[in-house]
């Protein structure tokens, strides 16, 4: 919840878990929905999308490579000259990427031009094709289209030939008809999907497993 979060505090600590994570990290934001946490962070909750906008600026710049002699200049303790600042480390790939989730109380003009991709709840194929196509047409400047992510619950069923059936945010099915939702998924444009297998009464490493096996290689990860 950006609004809520000291932009630089975020921006050392994303740029950090970046290095960690080999470049894999991946950060998501959010514009906060609930009016009663405002108040305890001593924001406003009806300037909570300029608030957004103003802290993700902030994260831009505390990453970027500053000009020599510049920085965030501060007050010397016990000194009368002021010293500059710099927050490190710097990402590194010179920037994180940045996932918002819902619209953060922005247009998506501005979200096409400020934000690197988006993540939202699971939609059904039919939900989902109207919520990309309508993002896609006012998000995606040519050549760099913004992938989309969602998260899934799946209750995987140990008979490979179940159906799949709608459960909340996610679905019940077997491992058949769950690689044909992933490919139609990706032909939507789904990039990324992230699962959580908490609906289901299976093993986990049983499914983990099961996922591996005979799911994940009908998705090879694309070369570079």
């Amino acid at each position: 919840m950006l609004p809520l979060r000291r932009p630089l505090l975020v921006a050392k600590a994303a740029a950090t878990v970046d290095h960690l994570s080999g470049s894999r990290f991946v950060l998501g934001l959010a514009g906060g929905d609930r009016p009663i946490e405002y108040p305890l962070f001593g924001e406003d909750f009806g300037k909570r999308a300029a608030t957004f906008r103003d802290n993700l600026a902030i994260l831009r710049q505390a990453w970027a490579a500053p000009p020599a002699g510049s920085g965030i200049t501060v007050p010397a303790l016990g000194l009368k000259a002021e010293r500059r600042l710099d927050v490190l480390p710097k990402p590194a790939g010179g920037s994180v990427p940045v996932v918002v989730a819902g619209r953060a109380g922005q247009d998506l003009d501005w979200l096409g031009a400020h934000v690197d991709g988006w993540v939202n709840y699971p939609r059904d194929l039919a939900a989902a094709a109207r919520h990309l196509d309508g993002r896609r047409a006012r998000t995606h400047a040519p050549g760099t289209p913004k992938p989309y992510l969602t998260p899934m619950l799946l209750d995987l069923t140990e008979d490979p030939d179940t159906p799949r059936s709608p459960i909340r945010l996610g679905l019940r099915t077997g491992r058949k008809a769950l690689v044909e939702h992933l490919h139609a998924m990706s032909e939507l444009g789904v990039a990324h999907l992230s699962l959580s297998l908490r609906p289901g009464e299976r093993p986990v490493t049983e499914v983990l497993h099961e996922l591996a096996d005979d799911v994940l290689p009908h998705f090879p990860a694309p070369t570079r």
